[in-house]
């Protein structure tokens, strides 16, 4: 089988390697094991390998180089638009030289392939659409576009969308899904964090306004100023770092806040094992993998309550939600803190369920999909 990779994810190359950002390509060797010959059209650079980047494992990767496209500001968006005639050309030959497409959305390259595709009715196709695709949910246009196009059942065949949670008005283009990190051999035991001296607190993503790290670190500040022991760590890099280190400069607060940077998978996971609390008041997501891996490890997620969260924290039994104000978010996080046995109850129930979704599960879920 030939196998083509649409995607707008930014690629490096190192000798004869491909290498992307880690959660996702680890995702995409589970894909194209199921392959002879593997074309991926997505942005090219050359560089190093980083922390949070690895590499594809296949012995037939065709790559497609094609410019990045965003729409951040006047000079982005000329450019964006001079190599859009190219980059869909590239696109339509490497889905016409394909026995099965496979779209990476929501973004810029995933609408133009979403389009693309229309040309090819008779091909198998699948697309997954990381983002959320809650209806009701406020997205920019060419988010709700590639929406529309793979839920339409008249303009799009033969393909079946990926989303995450289960949404009224789907057609049968679209199933909900899932996405997983560790394979059912990693289920140790574990157990709920005792809640006494420091209670540890976890940050991990893009340091970016998306994300809200700003928020996590006021929740910390807020805790420590009605004097509990907290400390925060925060991995991952982006825009908002020098801003945040400012700020906890400013309010004193380099004791207890830690940057950590971005980290390897273990890394992580080990920060997972130890710290009590996740906390993610994320603008928007799709099916936060840092979520799921959290509760996999019993560290209790603090998120906002959007997309398939709800489902994934059972309503607020298997985490909690944060209402983005401020005095309300600490004084419900107080009333964990303070009572072991409701922590633990929460604890025990987002273990149960991770660990039912799992790398073992998601690897067949996929050699389903693929099946001709």
């Amino acid at each position: 089988m030939r196998f083509a990779i649409i995607t707008h994810v930014e690629h490096i190359q190192v000798d004869n390697s491909f290498y992307g950002y880690a959660p996702y390509v680890r995702e995409m060797n589970v894909w194209i094991k199921y392959a002879d010959k593997v074309s991926i059209v997505a942005p090219l650079d050359f560089g190093k390998n980083t922390a949070i980047h690895s590499k594809y494992e296949h012995k037939s990767i065709q790559f497609v180089p094609i410019p990045e496209m965003n729409l951040l500001s006047i000079k982005s968006i000329l450019k964006s638009i001079i190599h859009t005639p190219k980059t869909s050309w590239k696109i339509y030959k490497a889905m016409q030289n394909a026995d099965h497409i496979h779209l990476r959305c929501p973004g810029n390259i995933g609408l133009l392939g979403c389009f693309i595709q229309i040309l090819f009715p008779n091909k198998p196709k699948t697309a997954k659409y990381a983002g959320n695709w809650d209806p009701k949910s406020a997205q920019p246009l060419t988010y709700r576009i590639q929406k529309w196009i793979l839920n339409n059942t008249i303009l799009t065949k033969n393909m079946q969308a990926l989303v995450y949670g289960e949404w009224k008005g789907n057609s049968k283009n679209v199933k909900p899904f899932f996405t997983a990190t560790y394979h059912e051999k990693e289920k140790i035991n574990i157990q709920p964090r005792i809640l006494k001296n420091t209670i540890h607190f976890l940050f991990v993503g893009s340091l970016s306004k998306g994300k809200r790290p700003l928020y996590s670190i006021q929740i910390v500040e807020k805790l420590a100023q009605l004097g509990f022991n907290v400390e925060l760590k925060m991995y991952g890099e982006g825009k908002e770092r020098e801003n945040l280190i400012k700020y906890c400069e400013l309010n004193h607060l380099n004791d207890i806040v830690k940057f950590n940077g971005n980290q390897t998978e273990f890394v992580v996971r080990e920060a997972y094992k130890e710290n009590h609390f996740l906390l993610l008041p994320s603008i928007s997501e799709g099916w936060p993998k840092v979520v799921a891996e959290a509760m996999f490890w019993g560290c209790l997620p603090i998120t906002t309550s959007v997309s398939c969260l709800p489902y994934m924290l059972d309503g607020g039994d298997r985490g909690l939600f944060l209402q983005m104000n401020l005095s309300f978010d600490v004084d419900q996080i107080r009333i964990i803190i303070s009572n072991q046995e409701l922590y633990n109850d929460k604890v025990i129930k987002s273990i149960l369920w991770s660990r039912k979704y799992t790398l073992d599960l998601f690897e067949n879920e996929i050699k389903e999909l693929l099946s001709p």
